[in-house]
Parts: structure tokens; C-alpha cells; sequence
């Protein structure tokens, strides 16, 4: 007896069961006792991460810890309300916080409705476990298009041909034969059997992969790593800035100590864009409960953001654009064949089967095993989307065995075939047409389709998805262009597809070139393409990728998991193959492709949005760390209270930049997140920082005595507070009501704080006379003017 080395300490695996038997698995007693030794598949939720680690993230951060200290100190220092900085921090913190849980049950639970279940023996029968469920030496069942999600070793085979190209780049399915071993992260693209599971949890290999985040690749995002690239910028921006306003409040300056410690930490708060990473996460948040309110499922969060940046749209027909399930609707003999024998046949090639594609499941329903007379089915030959045909041997009641094929025609048949003519017309019309033919070969050879004999035509009817026309213009709409790419003949494809209003001359993808360059050029002209096997589809998403697109690939099949893996954004259905909800970044629980506008809109709105707010926060850094340099060059009190900024960072920025994240904003996301930001946020800063310290300088020469720094620090928060609101009413157009009622809102609530006696005592805010005020005015009406005229030189200028 062979034994298989199951691993040190564990227990060996049960050897594997000889040809002509059929292994019953565990018994409900050996499972319970691995159970409890902890042999076990435990491999934890990719989805999220714990509460713990939520809170974590959220609050202890750099910039939550320098500001932290500041709190503290302010607190001790100044009056309550030079604090209202800190107190404004915990209650974001706390929003991040709740709306990342939220995002977090949301992806959890709709990670439980999607996850794979499959198949293992015990007792001798089969049931359908949890991933989790599985235990060492579990015999689990498999079919095409199921991920192995284990390690183990082959127990039996049929036809069974695995895809390991996302573990080793090896593009060429293995066929397995017992004894041999099969590895987790791999995935049945033809046959079926069973094999026994030798490593579990993180001693598998794709969960080593997966920990050392090898092959397994996340979804680049620009936001992202955009905004950290900012920070660091603002980071060595702040420390001189910040070191040079400690030094001269506390050292050349000789007012009062509080005093000057307070104004000090209100040069160094504002320089921190802190509302600028909790408003991103918190965008991200919404859209993901959002987008699950409606069946979809985010796998990474990035993948948001992804697809709202997609220009190519790569669509597979079957399962996308039409629905899983086909009718037969004809069956025409060829050659005088006898109607009854092809219904026999059929029926028993149905029945051969154990996991039957939706071609022949409908070829199942239409001729039931009934039909199938005495055939006895000898061998099969799987279907494989690169044959793009299966078969089986027969031995008929004589003892004579006989083999038949079925799948495309223009594959089993020579060009010149007679037959082909009638299957080319009933493709234009939109149907599937598959070829019954009888096989001069054994199945087993090296070519079983050389000399194939045609003896059916069967005609399939597509059912198109009511919803798939819609969908495609809107993409239409958005200047997102739409690619059919699939497996079955290419006129057919091309019927359907002008069903569904998308025009073009559908190609023949074996006869697409193979240099790369020529390939990019010929899917960049067509819009359909039939015939492609699922090396093609990668292929074919690498050409568009070199021509610079952001390319999204849908798809259900397990003909398609190499084309999403290498997509920019790969979706995939949620009754599609294991292996495609494993690679797929974006998973449509209800598997309605009327789900991806909703996706694309959500994270248009994310990323336009948070470009936009963005532009508000470092236009405050700007302004401060400049402010911060000139009163260290002119050796004077830093103008402002902690209040004081505290007031315009949430008139200006904090309220309308949480509404206009999450206004709708259907504008594509466009590249170069960091210049598009900085090429307003620095210009801006710069103008209102000038424009500030002049009407400051104008002020301490007009007043005199002892409240004069009083007088001019409202003078000053005057001309801030106005060229601010300017940038916010540039940042909110175009103009909608609510956009204007939302900048209006934000002006009422400063006068307010100018009229109302118990808020000018509260901010120490109160206007002197009537000169400074009205300097002030207009010192911001010239800087507003500027702006716009500089952002427009802006935009000219440099364009992005």
C-alpha cells in the first residue's frame, strides 16, 4: 500500500484508491478529531481588516500624533475654545472609524454570499463545505472551472486538465492522472475528479503566495499613492516652517508666553491636511456600502477607483451580455442521418457528462437520458475552451465502440465543407450552432478531430440579457469603448452584438497576427471578435494595455480567469466559475451586468470628488506654511489664534468639502492625480497667503495700543476668510442650487460670527473701525481676481 507524506506531524493520507473504485473520503469521526487538532483550512478573510486593526489606522497615524501633542499643550495654555482643533480631529477620527466598520460588515457579508463552496466526500457522499470547512485528507470533488483551493494529490481523473498559469506563468493546461499533485491557486479548465487535500491553511501554497503577496497583485491606485506622496512633500514643507515659528514667537518675540505659545500652534495646525486622508477613506467607505446595497462585491477597495478610470471595456458575450442559459431551437441531420439515432446520441452524451456547460445542459433538457438507448459510455474527452469541443466512446449493444464529437463546426469540419454554408446562415441570424460528428479517431490520439464524419446540425438559442443593450450605451455615453471577445463563432457573436446596437465587422480571432504591435492595431480597429481561445483574451487585453488603455474584462467562464487576472479591473459574475470570483477584483453578486454603470458612476465619484476637495486642504497648507516663513522673516506675531483657523478650516473646508465628496460627479477620472492637485493648490496658497500677510502688515501700521494685535488679527482673518470662500466657489462649480446654497451657507455662518457679540467674544473676533475692514475687502477682491485669472493661465498653460 502507497502512502503519501502528508507533512510532519500529521497523519498520512489515504493511499490513492485503484482504478474502477470509488472512494467513500472521511468518516464524520476522522473529520471531528482533525477538527480538534486544528487540521483545518483557516486561512483567515482577505476582505478586511479587524476592528482592532480599523482603530489602529485611524488613530494613530503621524499627523494625528503631532497634532495630538499640540492638543495637549493648547489645552493647558490657552482658553477652550484654541482647542476646538483637537476636538474636531477625535470626532473625524471617529467618523473614519464607524464608516470603515460599516464598509467592513458590508464586504463581509457579501463575501459570505460569494465565497466558494466546495465539494468534498464523506461517509461516501458528497457535500458542498465551507473553504474553511475543509480538513486535512478531505477528498474534494472538482469540476471546470473550480478553484482548487488546497493542496493535494490526485485520487481520480477524468479528462482532467488543470491551469496552473497563475502559480508558474506556464500557459499550457496539465492534464493530471492519479498519484499526481495538484496545488492550491490552480483551476480546472476541462474534465473533472477528485483529489485529496495533503496541506491546508497556511501551509498551502497559494496561501504562501498570498502572505508574501507574490503573484497575487493588488490594484494600483493613483489616489492612493498620490496622496502619500503629497503628505510626504507636506511633511518636509512643515518641519523648517514649524521650527522657525517656535523660534521666533518664543524667542525674538517678547509678548506674553501663553500667548505666544497658542499663536505658534496655530501657524503649525493648518500646515497638516488631516481632513484631506479621512475624507478619502470615508469616500471610499460610502461607496462601498453603496455599491453592496446592490449585489457587488468590492474585493479590493482600489477596484473603485480602477474602474471609474477604465477607457476599454472587454465583454464576454456568453454570461454578459446573454444569460447563462441556451434552448435548443433545431436539429437538422446532415447526410441522411437518422433523426432518432442523433437524438440517442445526444442524450447519451449528455449523460456522460457529470458537469455539463450550458450548451450542453440545454442539450440535456432537450433530449433527456431517456433517449440514450443502450450506449455505454467507454471514455470522454472533456470539453476545453481551446478545442472548443468534447466527445465520447460508446459501446453500442454489439460490443462495437463508437466515437462521437460535439462542438463547433468550423473547427471539426474543413473549410470547404458543404455543411459550413448552413451553419454560416444560421450564425448570422444569432444562433449557436454546434456539429454532432462521428470521430475516425480514437479519442484518446493526438488529433481525434482529423476525418470527424458530420452527421447534426443543433441549433442553440442565446436568451440576450434585457438589460445588456442599455448598459452598452451608456458606456457608449461615457466615451468608454466596448469589446465582444469570445470563444464561439465570430459571425454569431457579431449578430449578437448588433442586436445589442453595437456596430462593426466581427473578426475571426485565428486570424488575428501574432506579433504584438500588429495585434494591438488590429483590436484597436474591430469591435467584435469570435472564435478566441483564452491565451487570445489575454493577449488581446495586453494589446489594448500597450496602447495605453485602462482596461476592464468581464467574464464568467473559466476561459476567461487569464484575461481578468491581467485586466486593470477584472469583474466577474457571481454565478460564474470559482476560479473567475477568485481573480476578480469586482464580483456582481446579482449577476446583472446592469450593475457596472453603477460602479463606474460610484467611482467617478470618489476620485473626481476627492480631486477636487484635495485642492481645498493643500490650498491651506500652502497658505500656512508661507504665512509661517514671512512672519520669520519679519520677525512678528504669527496672526492667528487656534480659533481663528479652526473657524475657516471648517467654514471653507471641513462642511463643503464632506458634501461635494459626495456629490455625484459622472466626469471619467483622469491620470496624474498630484499635478492636477498641486497646480491649483500651490498658485491658490500662494495668493491667499500674500494677500493675508499684506492686509496684516497694513493693519499694524493703522492700529495702535493695546488691543491693536486683536484688531489686526481680524483684519487678517477677514482677507483669509474671503479669498478662501473664492477658492471654494471656484472648486464647486459647475453650479447646481444646492452647490450655491452650500457657499451661501458657509458666508452666512462667518457673519454671523461677525454680528452676533457672544461669537465675536468666543473667536475674538471684532472688526475696529471702518478703514481696515474695508482694506480687507479689498485686498481680497484683488487676490480673488488674480486666482481666477492665474488658474486659467492655470489650465492654459499647462494642461494635464
Amino acid at each position: 500500500m502507497t502512502h503519501i507524506d502528508a507533512g510532519a506531524g500529521l497523519d498520512p493520507v489515504h493511499p490513492v484508491a485503484p482504478p474502477g473504485t470509488r472512494p467513500a473520503g472521511l468518516t464524520r469521526a476522522e473529520v471531528a478529531e482533525r477538527v480538534a487538532r486544528g487540521q483545518v483550512n483557516d486561512v483567515p478573510v482577505r476582505s478586511s481588516r479587524s476592528l482592532g486593526e480599523i482603530v489602529r489606522a485611524n488613530v494613530f497615524t503621524r499627523f494625528n500624533a503631532i497634532i495630538g501633542v499640540l492638543w495637549v499643550v493648547t489645552l493647558f495654555v490657552a482658553p477652550i475654545q484654541d482647542s476646538l482643533f483637537g476636538f474636531v480631529i477625535l470626532a473625524n477620527t471617529g467618523i473614519g472609524i464607524v464608516q470603515e466598520w460599516r464598509a467592513k460588515k458590508t464586504l463581509d457579508s457579501l463575501a459570505v454570499i460569494g465565497e466558494a463552496r466546495p465539494t468534498v466526500r464523506r461517509d461516501g457522499h458528497a457535500v458542498q463545505v465551507p473553504t474553511s470547512g475543509i480538513v486535512l485528507g478531505d477528498l474534494v470533488e472538482i469540476g471546470p472551472g473550480d478553484k482548487i483551493v488546497v493542496d493535494g494529490v490526485c485520487a481520480e481523473a477524468d479528462g482532467l486538465e488543470v491551469d496552473e498559469s497563475l502559480l508558474t506563468g506556464e500557459a499550457d493546461p496539465v492534464v493530471k492522472h492519479p498519484g499526481e499533485r495538484v496545488m492550491s491557486g490552480s483551476f480546472v479548465v476541462a474534465g473533472g475528479g477528485a483529489f485529496q487535500a495533503t496541506k491546508v491553511g497556511r501551509e498551502a501554497y497559494a496561501a504562501q503566495l498570498a502572505e508574501e503577496a507574490s503573484r497575487f497583485t493588488l490594484v494600483h491606485s493613483e489616489l492612493r499613492s498620490g496622496i502619500s506622496t503629497i503628505l510626504k512633500y507636506v511633511t518636509w514643507m512643515m518641519v523648517p516652517a514649524a521650527l522657525g515659528l517656535v523660534v521666533t514667537q518664543l524667542v525674538v518675540k517678547s509678548s506674553d508666553f501663553k500667548s505666544s505659545v497658542a499663536r505658534t500652534i496655530a501657524g503649525i495646525i493648518p500646515m497638516v491636511p488631516e481632513g484631506l486622508v479621512l475624507l478619502t477613506s470615508v469616500a471610499f467607505a460610502i461607496g462601498v456600502v453603496r455599491l453592496g446595497r446592490q449585489q457587488c462585491l468590492v474585493q479590493e477597495l482600489p477596484a473603485i477607483e480602477g474602474l471609474a478610470r477604465v477607457d476599454t471595456v472587454c465583454l464576454d458575450k456568453t454570461g454578459t451580455l446573454t444569460e447563462g442559459g441556451m434552448d435548443v431551437t433545431g436539429l437538422k441531420p446532415l447526410d441522411g442521418a437518422d433523426e432518432g439515432r442523433v437524438r440517442e446520441v445526444l442524450a447519451a452524451l449528455g449523460a456522460s457528462d457529470p458537469r455539463p456547460n450550458a450548451s450542453l445542459q440545454a442539450i440535456i433538457d432537450a433530449y433527456p437520458d431517456g433517449h440514450g438507448g443502450d450506449s455505454r459510455p467507454v471514455s470522454t474527452l472533456p470539453f476545453s475552451s481551446a478545442r472548443k469541443y468534447s466527445g465520447a466512446a460508446f459501446e453500442e449493444g454489439d460490443g462495437k465502440v463508437t466515437g462521437w464529437l460535439l462542438g463547433a463546426p468550423d473547427v471539426l469540419l474543413a473549410p470547404d465543407d458543404p455543411a459550413l454554408a448552413e451553419t454560416g446562415r444560421l450564425n448570422e441570424q444569432g444562433l449557436r450552432v454546434l456539429l454532432l460528428a462521428r470521430a475516425a479517431r480514437d479519442l484518446d490520439g493526438p488529433d481525434p478531430a482529423r476525418g470527424a464524419r458530420p452527421v447534426a446540425l443543433v441549433v442553440l438559442e442565446q436568451r440576450l440579457r434585457p438589460d445588456a443593450a442599455k448598459t452598452l450605451r451608456y458606456f457608449a455615453d461615457q466615451d468608454v469603448q466596448a469589446k465582444v471577445i469570445s470563444g464561439d463563432n465570430a459571425v454569431s457573436v457579431g449578430a449578437v452584438a448588433h442586436k445589442l446596437g453595437l456596430s462593426g465587422k466581427a473578426v475571426d480571432a485565428r486570424k488575428l497576427p501574432a506579433d504584438p504591435a500588429d495585434l494591438a492595431k488590429a483590436v484597436d480597429r474591430a469591435t467584435v471578435f469570435g472564435r478566441v481561445t483564452p491565451q487570445q483574451k489575454r493577449e488581446m487585453v495586453g494589446a489594448l494595455q500597450s496602447q495605453g488603455r485602462t482596461v476592464a474584462m468581464t467574464g464568467d467562464g473559466v476561459n476567461d480567469v487569464l484575461a481578468l487576472k491581467d485586466a486593470d479591473i477584472g469583474v466577474s459574475m457571481g454565478s460564474g466559475s470559482e476560479a473567475t470570483r477568485a481573480v476578480a477584483q469586482i464580483v456582481l453578486l446579482n449577476n446583472s451586468f446592469a450593475t457596472l454603470p453603477s460602479v463606474v458612476a460610484e467611482g467617478r465619484r470618489v476620485i473626481g470628488n476627492i480631486t477636487r476637495v484635495a485642492t481645498l486642504f493643500l490650498v491651506k497648507t500652502v497658505y500656512s506654511v508661507l504665512l509661517a516663513l514671512l512672519v520669520v522673516c519679519w520677525q512678528v506675531e504669527y496672526p492667528f489664534l487656534p480659533r481663528h483657523l479652526t473657524l475657516l478650516s471648517t467654514l471653507t473646508i471641513g462642511v463643503p468639502a464632506f458634501f461635494l465628496a459626495l456629490a455625484p460627479n459622472k466626469e471619467r477620472a483622469r491620470p496624474h492625480f498630484v499635478r492636477r492637485v498641486m497646480r491649483y493648490s500651490i498658485p491658490g496658497g500662494l495668493l491667499a497667503g500674500v494677500a493675508t500677510f499684506v492686509t496684516y502688515l497694513l493693519a499694524r501700521h493703522h492700529y495702535t495700543g493695546a488691543d491693536a494685535l486683536a484688531a489686526e488679527t481680524s483684519a487678517a482673518t477677514l482677507t483669509l476668510f474671503l479669498i478662501s470662500m473664492w477658492v471654494l466657489a471656484i472648486i464647486a462649480r459647475p453650479y447646481t442650487w444646492w452647490r450655491v446654497a452650500l457657499v451661501a451657507a458657509m458666508g452666512v455662518a462667518f457673519l454671523f460670527v461677525l454680528t452676533v457679540p457672544w461669537l465675536q467674544d468666543f473667536f475674538a473676533l471684532r472688526l475696529v473701525g471702518n478703514t481696515m475692514p474695508w482694506a480687507a475687502v479689498g485686498v481680497a477682491v484683488v487676490a480673488a481676481a488674480a486666482l481666477e485669472l492665474v488658474w486659467r493661465w492655470v489650465d492654459r498653460r499647462f494642461p494635464v
